[in-house]
Formats: structure tokens, sequence, C-alpha cells
């Protein structure tokens, strides 16, 4: 499917779609960037999410050349922003495909037209089960591979897949995981056990590949993090290599995969190092980088280009291309300024950074740098409280452009995100599907 085919299937925008203009009824998505709309120019209701374009192709280039520097390949995470657009960019600049979490995202996907999917999770449950196996008897092209960490889960998939008829085997990957961690089989020899077991139900399972997921792995020093990381990848490794050598794995690409947004340099360096004899694809799924963000990813990166400063070759690396707009509300009292944004807008794992500042009306050629001392303190459901400085010189009616943390929680608060340029000339919009 090209891009614009795409958009074509899209939802045109509406007054319904919260950032887009009160007296819009029906707009298809190719026809935003005819509308000479401006953020500046206040013709856009706040609060609303935006993409800078120059950072996105930035930071989707940056990815492409930091495949083609390690020999891997990405399936990007697209619960990241579950925006067809966004999927079609990130296949354009050279994604093997496309990666998803559950059932939901496999519907819009396959109904999107994506045809090589990983679901880097287990399917579990007959009515999940039952649609995938229809959607490969109904569709010969369509590539799609599940995890797997139980004899239960296996039998499962085994047997609805040989109710249903499928006639072609479902691509499985046996997960590592640790101890105390999320999903996945927690020693080498319990993987092993579960390869074995994979092989048993050959006629309709193919054991495809070996996965884990490092992302969350956190310890009490960012030494210690990384050593369990390393380590954790390092059992991935092990798994991949004892399947191998009993030649467990079926006919085909085997993929190595695991790699989120935050240690995808030491995934590909580790999986980059097992050998098999039959072709292998090292897998990448960080989602994250394509809008980077203003904090947590921010601080990630600086520490994936620490540890690998052989990347500073590849350019300046990731930059925040999201943005959440809104007005000064209300200065309530010395000190305070409550900002029309809050819970339903950005993501608050971490609080949004008051980045540029704008009072419309042509007192200002352009956004500012929002001074020091202002911070995000609290969030209601949709207001921000904003600790100010003495000298702030913010009033009511001012814009304020805010970088987040965390994309993923920000996109799913966002059925309409705007793409401008640097002036924030509005040049198109992407519809989200959560």
């Amino acid at each position: 499917m090209t891009a614009t085919a795409s958009r074509r299937l899209q939802a045109p925008l509406s007054a319904c779609d919260k950032g887009v203009p009160g007296h819009i009824v029906e707009l298809p998505l190719e026809g935003v960037g005819l509308q000479g709309w401006n953020l500046l120019l206040e013709d856009l209701p706040m609060p609303a999410a935006v993409i800078k374009t120059n950072a996105l192709h930035n930071n989707s280039a940056w990815m492409r050349a930091f495949l083609e520097s390690t020999g891997s390949s990405l399936a990007p995470h697209g619960k990241t922003t579950m925006a067809p657009s966004l999927f079609d960019l990130q296949l354009d600049d050279g994604a093997w495909g496309i990666t998803l979490s559950t059932p939901h995202q496999l519907h819009v996907a396959r109904r999107f037209g994506y045809s090589r999917i990983v679901l880097a999770n287990q399917l579990v449950g007959r009515s999940a089960i039952a649609w995938v196996v229809d959607e490969l008897k109904r569709d010969p092209t369509f590539e799609f591979y599940c995890l797997v960490d139980s004899v239960d889960n296996v039998r499962q998939l085994a047997a609805i897949a040989r109710s249903r008829g499928l006639d072609r085997p479902l691509r499985v990957l046996v997960e590592m995981g640790y101890s105390g961690g999320r999903t996945g089989c927690r020693t080498v020899e319990a993987g092993l056990s579960l390869a074995r077991e994979i092989g048993d139900h050959a006629d309709v399972l193919a054991l495809s590949g070996v996965e884990g997921f490092e992302g969350i792995i956190r310890e009490k020093t960012e030494q210690d993090t990384i050593t369990k990381v390393e380590l954790f990848v390092d059992q991935v490794v092990a798994l991949a290599q004892a399947c191998a050598d009993e030649d467990l794995f079926a006919d085909g690409l085997v993929l190595l995969t695991a790699g989120g947004s935050a240690f995808y340099d030491i995934v590909a360096e580790k999986l980059a190092k097992i050998q098999l004899r039959q072709e292998r694809l090292v897998l990448l799924r960080a989602g994250c980088y394509l809008t980077h963000d203003s904090l947590m990813y921010t601080y990630l990166f600086a520490q994936i280009k620490a540890r690998a400063p052989e990347l500073d070759a590849l350019g300046a690396g990731l930059k925040p291309a999201l943005e959440v707009w809104a007005y000064v509300q209300s200065l309530p009292e010395p000190g305070k300024a409550i900002v029309a944004m809050g819970k339903r807008d950005v993501s608050y794992d971490h609080m949004p950074v008051p980045l540029v500042w704008y009072r419309p009306g042509g007192e200002m050629a352009a956004p500012l740098p929002v001074p020091a001392g202002h911070k995000v303190t609290d969030l209601n459901d949709q207001h921000a409280f904003v600790a100010l400085p003495e000298d702030a010189p913010w009033r009511v009616g001012d814009l304020v452009g805010f970088g987040i943390s965390h994309p993923c929680l920000t996109f799913d608060k966002w059925r309409v995100l705007h793409l401008v340029d640097d002036d924030y000339a509005v040049t198109g919009s992407l519809r989200t599907y959560f």
C-alpha cells in the first residue's frame, strides 16, 4: 500500500477532533496543508499537539544510518504512535516491518494493509488467535510473528490453528525473560524446552527465532542497569545458540530480536555475534526514536552516545519533534500561572517542560525560549500549574510550547496531531488509532 492510499483510507478531520478548528465539517488529510493554518496566528484551537517535520525527518534518517552502521534491521514499535502516516514514513525509510502489542493494534494495521507484523507479545485467547489464523489463510502475503513463553500457549495456538485448517505454519518466537521481569522464559533451559515443544507441532507452528525485551530493566545505578541489560541479552544469545545447536529452528528466516528505545546499541552489538547455518535477521524494535522527546529519551539517547562515541559520525543525533501548545489561561497570584493543558493532553510520568513562548498580535517576530525558573509543578485533567520567577514575562493569552517525556503516553491522548514547519505553519495532519 502506498502512503497516499493509506491517507485516503483515513477518516477526514472534523471539529469533533481535538485540535481541529471549529468550522471544519469534513476535511480530508490531504487537504490540510492547503488551508494556510499557522499555530502562531491562532488558527488552531488550543491545546494542540504538533510534530516538527524537520526534526521528524532528521530522526528517521539518523535511525536509518544507525541500522546501516550496525547491520541491523528495524520493525519500529507501532504502539508508540498508532499513526499509519508515520508507519509509512518508517517503512519508506527502510523499516523491515511493524511491531505491535495487542489484537486491536493488529486490527488497525491490517485494516491499513500492513503485511509484515511482529506481535511483541503472546497471542492469547480464542478470538485473537482465530482472527490471526483466518488472516493468514485469507492473505498469503501476510507475514506474522508472535511470542510464546509457555507450553499452554503453544498448545492453544496449535489447537486453534488445526481446528481452523491453517495450511501454513504460524511463526512463533520463544521469548527470553528474566527473574522479576515481565513475560518470557526465566532460564535458557526453560526456553530450550519450549522450543522442543514447538517442534512437536510442526504441522501448524514454526520456530522462527528468539526474542527478549530489555527496555524496562532499571537498577539502582546506571552501571548496574547496563550490566543487567548485557547479562540479559547474553541469555537471549545463549538461547538462540542452543536452539541452533539442536537444529530446532524451522526453515527460512530466523529473527533475533530485542531492543526497545533505550538500549538498542547494546542489543545490536550482541545479537550480531550469533552465527546460524541459515539466514538470520537482527531486528530492533525501537519506536520512540521517531519523535524523540525532551526528557526521558533525551537522557537515554545521551547515554547511548556516551557508550558508543562512534555514533557521532552519524550526525547530531535525535531531536525532539513532539510539542504540545496551550494558552496561559490565568495568573491568579504572584509566582503562579495556570496553562490550559493537563493530563488529558500530555504524558505525566514526568512533568512537561516549557520550551518556548509566543505573544500573538505582532509583538514578537518568533517564539522565544522560556526563561529559567518556569517549571510545571502539577497537572489536573485540563490545567497545568506552572511556577514562575519574579520577572516572568507571561501574560494571559500567551502561547506556550511544551516538550514532553515518553511520547507513547502523549500520542494516545490525541486523535489528530498537526505537522508543522519551523515557523509553525501547518503542512499536514495525521491520525492515530488507539
